[in-house]
């Protein structure tokens, strides 16, 4: 449909009073009968409500940002002079830096998935990607290289 049409698709949306604020329209149908793919707007996921989507992807994004700063705590505070903090607690923060690294990308993409959203579908991916690399080096050089006798060659 070229501008013309786009124009005059709207005015009749006007016209038949489309009032997108009413309760009606986010279910799929306006009082008028036309439904909202026919006034330039996207139906609503019936999964799960936009708004809802937006702030579990915002929150979960956040959430995977935080690892890094959960990994490096206990050195902070150990340059800051507490190394108390970093003999009580390092195992601790590195556990829940691994688990937000692993957990956040995971459940980010089933509720992008399950909202819709596409592009945080890409981003979730992307974020498991760079979750990934640090996690297997740490299992093949902390773990299954340590394990390996020295000269031994295995």
């Amino acid at each position: 449909m070229g501008v013309v049409g786009d124009a005059r698709h709207s005015r009749v949306c006007e016209v038949r009073g489309v009032d997108r604020s009413d309760p009606a329209y986010g279910a799929g149908m306006s009082p008028s009968g036309i439904v909202p793919e026919e006034c330039g707007g996207e139906a609503e996921s019936p999964r799960m409500a936009p708004a809802r989507a937006d702030r579990a992807i915002r929150a979960l994004s956040w959430w995977w940002a935080s690892a890094p700063v959960l990994l490096l705590t206990p050195a902070l505070a150990h340059a800051a002079g507490l190394p108390e903090v970093r003999r009580e607690a390092g195992v601790v923060f590195g556990l829940m830096a691994l688990v937000t690294a692993v957990l956040a990308p995971v459940v980010g993409l089933a509720v992008a998935s399950f909202g819709g959203r596409r592009e945080a579908r890409g981003r979730f991916l992307i974020m498991a990607a760079v979750s990934g690399v640090p996690i297997l080096f740490f299992l093949f050089f902390g773990v299954l290289y340590s394990e390996c006798p020295d000269g031994s060659g295995c």
